[in-house]
């Protein structure tokens, strides 16, 4: 037998090649980006993607479905996830969840401070119903830097003279 005939069988035996094999897929695991396991998509996501679109896996018929089930544009969902330098690629099927959770994520905002503001009664919805929620829902605290309170110019004027004034006593 020729060397290169025995050399799997060699590796599959040899306590040696086994070993430098983990470690070299050990290496590979730890030095995964991050982002490369977030955008690929796994087979349990698929299989949600395909729940939501609630069609046959064919192509065009998926491609379809994909458009009628989203309302936010996936040409800026994907230009916002490229404007990130670790992102190189985009996998189709991580963009439509990105975009899909981003539309369900606003979605959840928006009903949130309707319910929670005085939308109930206007049946509408305002600047400061959401800027509520973020600041009182534990959930949407980490927005308030987005979506600050309005405060009128003589409001923000008098509370910096008191703080002047508070700082000129010690």
């Amino acid at each position: 037998m020729r060397r290169n005939e025995t050399a799997p069988a060699h590796r599959l035996m040899c306590r040696c090649c086994s070993e430098k094999a983990a470690k070299r897929r050990q290496h590979e695991e730890e030095n995964a980006s991050p982002f490369k396991t977030i955008l690929e998509v796994p087979a349990v996501w698929r299989r949600v993607l395909m729940k939501m679109s609630q069609n046959t896996p064919d192509k065009d018929e998926q491609t379809s479905s994909t458009k009628k089930n989203i309302s936010l544009p996936i040409s800026r969902v994907r230009l916002i996830m490229k404007s990130s330098p670790d992102v190189s690629s985009i996998n189709q099927d991580a963009l439509f969840l990105t975009t899909k959770a981003t539309e369900l994520f606003v979605q959840h905002l928006a009903l949130s401070s309707f319910n929670n503001g005085s939308g109930k009664e206007t049946n509408s919805l305002s600047y400061s119903d959401l800027a509520t929620t973020a600041e009182e829902t534990e959930t949407f605290h980490f927005l308030t830097d987005i979506l600050p309170k309005k405060i009128l110019a003589r409001d923000y004027l008098k509370s910096l003279e008191q703080m002047q004034e508070e700082e000129g006593d010690f």
